[in-house]
């Protein structure tokens, strides 16, 4: 059986460092690697904080920080980052060749048994497997933000990934806190994607076309499906516009659809240099967002 007993994340963004913090939460030794050195300086600064959060909250004891910060290291220099690791998981933009590039620098410095996951939340495995001399033991291993508070991992394999590999990456998942779940077929989007994929593509067109406006589609699904998540709006500024959008490339390049290109109601936002939370403007005014304000439900005032 595969033990995965130290980690490499590739990637300090915030999908990285909370992939990260998940991991040694529970025990694992894991690198944090980016290129960026003030990259991975805020990413420990924001991981500190993430820390100190759950300790004030009585999530863990007060003693619990130098542990959990104990278990990580920070690395600018990737032979150095990966040369011990028995899982490697890939965390950069959405975009196919950059993650190809990505897995054929892992792959050459990577030891020999060692598994190659990417975070990818629309590529399949086999559009990345073959970046790398050892397609049988790379796969998929997509998180969802924020990590603690979405208990779950999609895990899937390529064209010919072996069954312990995924057997290993899903002890793994249970061991962090996570429930695995075993995407059984290649897809595009894998298993939740796919749904979320398809509202926020018709959200979008619905804006877009004048139908409704953005406040008012978030507004009539928080009545309708509870407002302790963010609507579809507002979750898109959390992921980030750049990153919606290149997911929505992925899926126009793929289908050659047309209806399946990123719609004007994105593109201009980006134009725009306005990315969500991120950038502070996207959908969406930050750091107070109107969907967040008390009466936004009962008014029917545009922000």
């Amino acid at each position: 059986m595969i033990k995965i007993k130290s980690v490499t994340v590739i990637g300090a963004g915030t999908m990285g460092r909370q992939i990260s913090l998940q991991i040694a939460r529970h025990g694992f030794s894991v690198v944090l690697f980016d290129a960026d050195s003030a990259a991975l300086t805020d990413a420990g600064l924001a991981q500190e904080r993430i820390v100190a959060d759950w300790v004030a909250a009585g999530l863990e004891a007060e003693n619990a920080s130098s542990a959990i910060l104990g278990n990580l290291r920070y690395e600018t220099e990737l032979s150095f980052a990966i040369r011990a690791a028995d899982l490697v998981i890939e965390v950069v933009p959405e975009r196919l060749e950059l993650k190809r590039r990505v897995f054929r620098q892992i792959d050459g410095l990577a030891h020999e048994g060692a598994i190659i996951a990417s975070n990818s939340s629309s590529i399949r495995v086999s559009a990345l497997e073959d970046a790398t001399e050892r397609p049988q033991q790379v796969a998929n291993l997509h998180f969802y933000l924020p990590v603690w508070d979405n208990p779950m991992v999609e895990i899937g394999g390529g064209s010919s990934t072996r069954d312990d590999v995924l057997d290993a990456l899903s002890a793994f998942a249970r061991a962090i806190g996570l429930l695995p779940l075993r995407v059984r077929g290649e897809s595009t989007g894998f298993i939740l994607n796919r749904v979320w994929r398809a509202i926020k593509k018709e959200v979008m067109k619905v804006a877009d076309s004048g139908v409704a406006t953005v406040e008012d589609i978030d507004r009539a699904w928080m009545i309708k499906f509870g407002s302790k998540q963010p609507p579809p709006f507002a979750q898109m500024d959390r992921i980030g516009l750049d990153v919606i959008y290149d997911i929505e490339m992925r899926y126009a390049e793929e289908s050659g659809d047309p209806d399946d290109l990123p719609r004007p109601i994105l593109t201009e936002k980006l134009e725009r240099g306005e990315l969500g939370l991120k950038t502070g403007r996207g959908f969406y005014n930050y750091p107070n967002p109107a969907y967040l304000a008390d009466d936004f439900l009962m008014s029917d005032q545009a922000e």
